[in-house]
């Protein structure tokens, strides 16, 4: 397998300054600042695209699983949240929500959620997360 990579500048103090973040070579570029990671400033943060990273594997995951079992979805939708919170005085990672919709054909709701947790466990992003203390999952079919 190849190896991906991203890359992060920052400019000034932490709380002054400023940086930039890109993803591959110029997939998605953003701006993120102490505002944007703590605050509700303008810009991206670390959590958001720990988040969408996230979101992206178990969805792939679930489109794997699913069609391993023979239910190749029409649709598969998740939104992940990464919830950061002080513990101790440091900025920790404390909990990851991830909420998922499918739209397959041919199985009940709980199959769908066998599958989804079954995704949950082996995507190599939600493996990669292990020292987040809980990764909650919620799985409906639409």
């Amino acid at each position: 397998m190849t190896a991906r990579n991203g890359s992060a500048e920052w400019n000034g103090s932490i709380e002054s300054g400023s940086g930039s973040v890109t993803v591959g070579e110029g997939v998605f570029e953003g701006p993120y600042s102490y505002e944007s990671r703590f605050a509700e400033g303008a810009g991206t943060n670390p959590e958001q695209l720990i988040a969408a990273a996230h979101a992206a594997c178990f969805t792939m995951a679930l489109s794997s699983v699913l069609g391993a079992a023979g239910h190749v979805p029409e649709s598969l939708r998740t939104n992940a949240r990464v919830q950061l919170r002080n513990i101790d005085g440091a900025p920790t990672l404390t909990r990851i929500d991830l909420e998922t919709e499918g739209h397959v054909p041919g199985i009940d709701d709980q199959q769908f959620q066998r599958h989804a947790e079954e995704a949950k466990a082996n995507c190599p992003v939600s493996r990669a997360l292990t020292g987040i203390p809980e990764i909650a999952l919620s799985a409906k079919l639409v």
